[in-house]
């Protein structure tokens, strides 16, 4: 039977806590452990109470999101963020994943997409909302020119590993990468784990960015239909 997630909310807004504790409350699986209404009070329950997953709000007063997310992991690497907001803009996508995020959704995702969605990063995955996911493609492709040096890193991967990086790169999921290759996704599943730790990465996100540095994929490239 799997472990509990323990779960900590951050918001500002005591109508969204309380909203979102009712809407975890349906999973029986995942247990909130707290609340904190500021970055601040988030880094002190974040040491105290131990959470899986901390769902972070980006705006709010004192110590915004994502600086409390770098403060965090900081001290509690394990601890897996799942940024919420309402807003989709470049600075905040970036700068909670530059920030050690592991994921991020906008605010009016439907609750059995939360849900699920705590359930992928409290297994060590990454997740990002289907827009935003378009939106770091786009920002690293335009961004980040190739670097010839860093390809040499690549050199690790078997060539279907290395498929498998470039179509996750152009924002395939696992179950898209598997229909491309003919292949299952459970496959796939062991092939993404494999790159992460080969190129010692952290998450799909980090995955993309290295796969635009190398060159591995290049701005333009056609996106597989």
């Amino acid at each position: 039977m799997t472990a509990a997630r323990r779960v900590l909310i951050v918001d500002d807004d005591d109508l969204m806590r309380a909203g979102l504790r009712a809407v975890l409350s349906s999973d029986d699986s995942i247990i909130v452990v707290g609340e904190a209404a500021t970055g601040r009070e988030a880094i002190d329950l974040v040491r105290r109470d131990k959470p899986d997953v901390v769902l972070m709000d980006v705006r709010m007063p004192e110590m915004d999101g994502i600086a409390a997310t770098r403060a965090i992991l900081a001290t509690a690497p394990d601890c897996r963020i799942l940024i919420l907001t309402t807003f989709e803009d470049d600075d905040y996508v970036f700068g909670a994943l530059n920030a050690g995020a592991s994921g991020f959704l906008l605010k009016r995702t439907r609750p059995e997409q939360l849900i699920e969605a705590i359930h992928v990063i409290a297994t060590g995955d990454s997740l990002l909302s289907p827009s935003v996911t378009r939106t770091v493609i786009d920002r690293v492709a335009r961004t980040l020119p190739p670097d010839p040096a860093s390809g040499r890193r690549l050199g690790v991967l078997t060539p279907r590993e290395r498929d498998v990086l470039r179509l996750v790169a152009r924002g395939l999921s696992n179950a898209e990468i598997a229909a491309e290759l003919v292949v299952e996704e459970s496959t796939v599943k062991t092939h993404v784990k494999r790159i992460l730790a080969k190129l010692n990465l952290r998450d799909r996100v980090q995955a993309v960015i290295l796969a635009y540095e190398t060159g591995l994929v290049r701005p333009g490239d056609p996106r597989p239909v």
